[in-house]
C-alpha cells in the first residue's frame, strides 16, 4: 500500500475523523471552514482539540471529495 492510499483515524470523544489522502481534490473546503482543526502545514494536519465535535462532524460533512469521513 502506498503513503497515499493509507487511511489515517483521528478520534475525539464519540467522533473519529477518516482521512483518506488519495481522494482529496485539495478544493481547501475543510481548511477554509476550520483552521482550527485542519492546518496542512501542521504534522499531523488534522487536530480535533481545535474545535468542538459537532463543529468538527458538520465541517466533515462538507467535504466535497469524500478523503474527509465520519467512521
Amino acid at each position: 500500500m502506498s503513503e497515499k492510499q493509507r487511511t489515517m483515524h483521528y478520534k475525539k470523544g464519540e467522533t473519529t475523523v477518516v482521512w483518506q489522502p488519495h481522494l482529496c481534490a485539495h478544493s481547501a473546503v475543510c481548511v477554509k471552514g476550520l483552521p482550527g482543526v485542519f492546518n496542512p502545514k501542521a504534522r499531523p494536519w488534522i487536530n480535533v482539540d481545535g474545535a468542538e465535535e459537532q463543529q468538527i462532524r458538520e465541517q466533515v460533512g462538507k467535504c466535497p471529495s469524500g478523503a474527509l469521513s465520519l467512521g
